[in-house]
């Protein structure tokens, strides 16, 4: 289980009231207004941003102690933040090893996440020679090697047209259903929630609200997300 014990998270004159617990393998949409702090949100929890009050616990232990590579999380932000002088192999590689020295196991373990994104053979390619839509399977391949028990997507599919971003939501869904994944994904979009989250988070008015069932929210949304959605 993700808890968010008493959380003030502050971004300049900004502060996000979090108090929050997502089961674990739930897959969770967070929504709101621009500028509400949903990706403030995700980077507390990634360990990019401090805490200035509370704790996060993971499976009850703290991790908000913890050096940002030391949380058992993947985080795929809304550039894929590819290296465009490394191949889409070893870009994947880096989410194992930071300088791309691997052993033959983990080679092996690069060669079946491109496959599972269905980039078999393409490995060798760099981003450039890659459509939009292939740099996104090789951030996600990279996630997937990390092999860690928290994903958590900032809207990386964002810049795609809508049906490949729903190929992609698609993948991702297949992906934490196998490993049991808890996800955690920023979206604008309320088709893109009903698509892959069972649940909803809306962050609005600074205070992060508990998870809903994504379906009874959107059809039901309170105020702040009904002006959001117009």
């Amino acid at each position: 289980m993700l808890k968010l014990d008493g959380c003030v998270i502050e971004n300049g004159n900004f502060a996000l009231r979090a108090d929050v617990c997502i089961e674990p393998g739930a897959s969770v949409a967070i929504v709101g207004p621009s500028g509400a702090g949903k990706s403030t949100l995700l980077e507390a929890i990634a360990g990019f941003r401090d805490l200035k009050q509370g704790q996060i616990l993971w499976n009850g232990k703290r991790i908000s102690n913890l050096h940002p590579g030391k949380r058992p999380l993947a985080m795929l932000f809304q550039d894929g933040n590819l290296f465009p002088h490394l191949t889409a192999e070893q870009n994947v590689a880096l989410g194992l090893r930071p300088n791309g020295h691997l052993s033959e196991e983990e080679l092996s373990q690069v060669q079946t996440a491109l496959a599972r994104v269905a980039l078999r053979g393409l490995g060798n390619r760099k981003p450039s020679e890659l459509s939009g839509g292939q740099q996104s399977r090789v951030a996600l391949a990279r996630v997937l090697v990390q092999r860690r028990e928290l994903l958590l997507l900032d809207e990386p599919f964002a810049a795609l047209g809508p049906a490949l971003k729903a190929e992609m939501l698609d993948l991702v869904a297949d992906l934490v259903a196998e490993t049991g994944t808890t996800l955690l994904m920023v979206s604008h979009d309320p088709q893109d929630a009903r698509r892959i989250a069972d649940q909803t988070v809306l962050v609005a008015d600074e205070v992060v609200l508990p998870p809903a069932a994504t379906s009874q929210l959107f059809d039901n949304p309170p105020p702040s997300l009904r002006d959001y959605l117009g």
